[in-house]
């Protein structure tokens, strides 16, 4: 019996203990103390093996190389540290490039081969796809398609960062000599600027680079044709800006006709605030401020519109009377890349204003939108996590997250803030090993997706390669094995890689978007490529939110018209690219140590703890 009195004791010392922590908000209101989950995690399932979960490095055909050559993770020790940490056999990391550059190659041949001249592959059925001229309404197509060849354009600069110069020469003499933009095309302002625009100026300024980093990618008698294509599109873009009262611009425009009679008056803030990166480039490339100006404008009457109670902004807004129809604040889809441009467009153009934006976004989103514990790698209670609020109250409106979140922790690795970035990449990590994919919603609560589709997105394999090129801890390798495993396994067609329609059936769509060419194929070379020219110090260039490469150089830091921006500071007041300072709430310099390097980037029981909350185990 005296074993029961200890564990009685013991449970009595617990229960006091909680009620304890439930009364220091109210004994000591100024103590900050990070929310939990608004709800508790439900008990972990029994476990019954993962759903579809991605094979282990020890059942795959790489598997074997892991455990030659002092490629094996610690002989003692639990099955995380035994699975991730140690050293990453060389030659298992080239096969990985190889595998990753073979991808790309099968899926663009297939597109060249089946779709060219329309814009994306139909991988089952081995066939081009362009707009749905017999469905207007068929945003899901048209929105993106806007019979350019999408997916050539869009590739172009991964060919280059390849090093397959022939390949990037050839594809853009046929963007120059075939590809039109005076189509009778209804296109969203938002997916036409990040694909379309951005890869034109990407691949000018890879051919003009003096440099050449990449091998011999210069275009005999180039006379500036992909920035005269840029300035065509973007002109055909700018209609959306007119006629709006908040300066904020209408999500569609025609290409040929300007914007619909019909047009919609309500668009999301990703949307319309992500289009400063592509449109200040061209503007500073040109000597000509209009284009960033309307995107400047659109960024600050966005800014204007946020809580005055939370500093947050929602999600949709109507372009005429600036109210709020969507009131969820989120780093998801129609809120994401607004925050990424706030930060890269610093970079990029160094205007202070951007950074000060920047930095209070992300001081309300740490307060507002973050749950769980305080620090990632110490401490009790849940694993931090961003969840839904109402950006009037903070209010959690749902429990789900979308896939497009993904690409947070790669954010929080440009401002330093690596600590945080790795328990948040876990989580979605999780999530990819139980279903060998992420589904587009996933909801928390009830460990199960809300929208169960996967069309081969890019976030999860852009903050893996961001973080490892933090760390350079080699679990992100492991990481990125996993994710190049499941895409063969279960996305692989007969020409090229589908859309998962379900991700616990592993259904496939006839559809590969374009950005698995731009952005995944990439992300994940690049991951096993440590010799890429990307990564030498001499070298020094930003991915777009679509992945697509620009030099951060002097040229786009220096404009002419600060008198004519809105609310322009003189350029004296500019940051230089070596004092980026953005905030960074967990401590004052959130480093990963050195002796970590080798180590799991978080702890164990942290790690356990996370896969219980997905259902893994």
């Amino acid at each position: 019996m005296q074993w029961r009195s200890l564990v009685l004791g013991l449970l009595l010392l617990r229960l006091g203990l909680q009620a304890l922590l439930a009364l220091l908000p109210a004994l000591a209101p100024g103590l900050c103390l990070r929310r939990r989950f608004p709800f508790p995690f439900p008990p972990p399932p029994v476990a019954l093996g993962p759903p579809g979960a991605a094979a282990g490095p020890g059942s795959s055909h790489w598997g074997s190389l892991l455990r030659r050559g002092g490629g094996g993770g610690a002989a003692g020790g639990d099955e995380y540290e035994r699975r991730y940490s140690g050293a990453f056999p060389p030659q298992l990391r080239a096969r990985l490039r190889d595998a990753a550059r073979g991808m790309f190659v099968f899926s663009y041949d297939s597109y060249m081969q089946h779709a060219f001249p329309r814009d994306e592959l139909d991988p089952l059925h081995c066939r081009g796809r362009g707009p749905d001229r017999h469905d207007p309404s068929n945003l899901n197509i048209n929105d993106v398609l806007g019979n350019y060849s999408l997916t050539l354009i869009d590739a172009l600069d991964t060919l280059a960062v390849m090093g397959n110069s022939s390949e990037f020469q050839k594809a853009v003499k046929l963007v120059i000599d075939t590809v039109s933009f005076d189509k009778d095309s209804t296109v969203q302002v938002f997916e036409a600027t990040i694909r379309v625009l951005g890869s034109l100026l990407s691949a000018h300024i890879i051919i003009t680079d003096t440099k050449q980093p990449f091998g011999d990618m210069t275009i005999k008698d180039y006379d500036n044709e992909l920035l005269h294509m840029a300035h065509d599109l973007a002109v055909r873009l700018l209609p959306a800006f007119e006629n709006t009262k908040t300066g904020i611009p209408y999500p569609r425009v025609n290409l040929k006709k300007g914007v619909p009679p019909d047009s919609n008056n309500e668009t999301c803030t990703a949307g319309a605030g992500s289009l400063l990166v592509e449109f200040g480039i061209l503007s500073r490339l040109l000597g000509d401020s209009t284009f960033e100006w309307v995107a400047r404008r659109a960024v600050k009457a966005l800014w204007s519109l946020r809580s005055n109670n939370t500093g947050l902004l929602g999600n949709v807004v109507n372009i005429q009377t600036g109210h709020w129809v969507g009131k969820q604040s989120g780093l998801g889809a129609g809120s994401d890349s607004f925050y990424e441009y706030l930060l890269k467009s610093y970079i990029l153009f160094g205007e202070k204003e951007d950074l000060e934006m920047f930095n209070d976004a992300y001081r309300n989103i740490q307060n507002h939108l973050r749950r769980g514990r305080e620090a990632c790698n110490e401490g009790e209670g849940d694993p931090p996590l961003y969840v839904n609020v109402n950006m009037f109250t903070g209010q959690l409106m749902n429990t789900w997250i979308d896939s497009l979140q993904a690409f947070f922790p790669g954010l929080q690795v440009l401002i330093g803030d690596v600590e945080d970035a790795i328990c948040l990449h876990a989580f979605y990590y999780a999530i990819w090993k139980r279903y060998g994919a992420l589904p587009e919603r996933y909801n928390w609560q009830l460990q199960a997706p809300d929208v169960p589709f996967y069309p081969l997105r890019p976030e999860l394999v852009e903050s893996t390669y961001l973080l490892y090129q933090a760390t350079k801890n080699p679990f992100y390798l492991h990481v990125g094995m996993d994710i190049l495993q499941s895409l063969e396994k279960y996305t692989k067609a007969k020409c090229g890689y589908a859309t998962l329609h379900h991700v616990v059936e592993k259904t496939k769509e006839d559809r590969m978007e374009s950005f698995f060419l731009s952005e995944t194929c990439k992300y994940l070379y690049l991951l096993f490529d440590e010799e890429n020219p990307l990564h030498k110090s001499g070298n020094k260039y930003m991915f777009t939110t679509e992945g697509h490469i620009v030099s951060v150089d002097e040229r786009f830091r220096n404009s002419l018209w600060q008198d004519i921006l809105p609310g322009e500071e003189d350029s004296a007041e500019k940051n230089k690219p070596n004092e980026l300072k953005a905030v960074n709430f967990s401590s004052n310099c959130n480093r990963v140590p050195d002796e970590r390097r080798y180590l799991l980037p978080l702890k164990s029981n942290y790690m356990r703890q996370i896969d219980r909350m997905v259902g893994l185990i």
